[in-house]
């Protein structure tokens, strides 16, 4: 389903059965036809899968700056669900889609992304409770972090200088790669030498306020003097909703491997900050977590004196 002007008034169009439908929505105010088209989303009971996330997607590519890794979902599970209603979605349909994409070497993590993509989806538009979904085994916590030589060559790898900026603060700020690519130049203050990763929304995980390390404000400074928008991270005056593949080219010529991600950054950066001896409730915080157990659950093994005063006992 799309917005489509017709004789001065706004109205929804889609496709069924090869033929073009429309519907009017009686208005011609634009933020009013893509209010009442919401409505209409949330209503309907016909429509199929791919006239929900439509929608939806519509709507999240105006506020998710993890829009392009939704789009990628959404093209995964187009194939198998986008042609049915929410109801046709089953456990058994959804562990058929699980194994197809097992054994086309895709990871469990990936899958799961997916198909949350597509729950999300109907939640959004109120019709997930008429559905079935299974998920496959939560993956275990990812173990690959990189040594300080091995982030320096990442970081001479960088061909772009956005491309270094974000490596620069990924592992500075402990930021999630969505957090950094939406960071804009009135939540970096040179003054007091800190970095807001938050943006006043709620709902948005780990987006701490953090001191700027020397390597990042001399790069942030420099960024500053190039800026050609309001965002930190830039190409050609528009900011990035995706640098995953700048980020593998450049991991590809720092001879890493695949499994490397934007998000390895900030794993490593934790991993760091516990083998310096950091106290854990300083690391969550670091983090944006809202609860230490979970860094303490994660990282504790990477401090110098994990279990030390235990092992004592054993002597």
């Amino acid at each position: 389903m799309r917005l489509k002007l017709y004789r001065g008034k706004w109205a929804i169009t889609w496709r069924e059965e090869g033929r073009t439908k429309r519907r009017s929505l009686h208005t011609r105010n634009r933020g009013e036809a893509e209010r009442r088209l919401k409505d209409y989303a949330r209503e309907v009971v016909g429509g199929t899968v791919a006239d929900i996330a439509a929608v939806y997607l519509k709507e999240k590519e105006k506020t998710a700056h993890s829009y392009g890794s939704m789009l990628t979902s959404w093209k995964a599970v187009e194939p198998t669900f986008g042609h049915l209603r929410p109801d046709q979605i089953t456990r058994d349909l959804c562990r058929q889609y699980i194994s197809k994409r097992q054994k086309a070497g895709i990871s469990n993590g990936t899958i799961r992304r997916d198909l949350g993509v597509l729950r999300a989806g109907l939640r959004y538009a109120k019709q997930d409770s008429r559905a079935a979904f299974a998920f496959p085994a939560i993956p275990p916590p990812r173990e690959r972090y990189l040594s300080r030589p091995e982030y320096e060559a990442l970081l001479k790898a960088c061909a772009l200088p956005h491309v270094g900026l974000f490596v620069t603060l990924a592992l500075a700020t402990a930021g999630r790669a969505g957090a950094i690519l939406a960071l804009t130049w009135d939540r970096v203050d040179f003054d007091k030498s800190i970095i807001r990763l938050a943006d006043g929304r709620s709902g948005r995980k780990g987006r701490a306020t953090v001191p700027m390390t020397d390597r990042a404000a001399r790069a942030l400074k420099q960024a500053y003097e190039a800026r050609t928008s309001d965002y930190v991270i830039e190409w050609g005056g528009q900011p990035l909703k995706s640098i995953r593949r700048a980020f593998s080219a450049a991991c590809a010529r720092a001879g890493l491997g695949l499994e490397v991600t934007p998000h390895t950054l900030r794993h490593t950066a934790a991993v760091w900050l516990a083998e310096a001896g950091t106290p854990m409730p300083e690391i969550a915080t670091y983090l944006g977590h809202s609860d230490s157990r979970v860094t303490e659950r994660v990282y504790a093994r990477f401090s110098p004196g994990y279990l030390r005063k235990a092992s004592k006992a054993l002597e």
